[in-house]
């Protein structure tokens, strides 16, 4: 089994001690498998974002804001908290990076700070879904292989931002989000 790796960032200048940018890492989406629940948009469909598609759409997530909903159950494209300056696909992840605007919101770092599980809790043996904080992807333009299947197959999208949410509202309850150690 070999491992691809494709990854895109943009170069960010360090400046030691920003009051208002934090760091976040985290799995926004995975990619070749189906949606284990249909996310918001998709009219009930579980989908599945093609590792063609993903790879295409990479460029597409830089630069995109990162949002939440203060109930952490929905996306909500107005509240804007923070940046991704870095995606890359990692064996079916694709994992970004960024930052979030710390000092303008800070109940949503400390709200990540609670709900950050440990490595072990993100990777149980028996598969359930964890507690914790997941994410989830914004796009438009999508092209759907059979709009009428079960599961929507999605062969082109561009990304146009993500949210954070409750690992249970996300549409792939294996995402997650956590804040960079600095």
């Amino acid at each position: 089994m070999g491992l691809s790796m494709e990854s895109m960032a943009i170069e960010m200048p360090a400046v030691l001690g920003h009051p208002n940018r934090v760091g976040f890492k985290g799995i926004l989406t995975i990619v070749d498998v189906a949606s284990d629940k249909p996310p918001a948009g998709a009219r009930g469909h579980r989908v599945l974002l093609t590792r063609r598609a993903a790879e295409a759409a990479i460029p597409s997530l830089l630069g995109m804001a990162l949002d939440y909903a203060p109930a952490l159950d929905r996306h909500d494209v107005r509240r804007k908290i923070g940046v991704i300056t870095r995606a890359e696909i990692v064996g079916r992840g694709i994992e970004v990076s960024g930052f979030l605007y710390a000092r303008d919101f800070p109940e949503i770092v400390a709200e990540i700070e609670r709900k950050t599980p440990t490595l072990a809790q993100r990777t149980r043996k028996d598969g359930a879904p964890t507690q914790g904080l997941g994410m989830s992807y914004e796009i438009a333009d999508a092209q759907i292989q059979d709009i009428h299947a079960t599961v929507w197959v999605l062969n082109k999208v561009t990304f146009t931002g993500a949210a954070i949410l409750l690992r249970e509202k996300a549409a792939y309850r294996s995402t997650w989000i956590e804040l960079e150690q600095s």
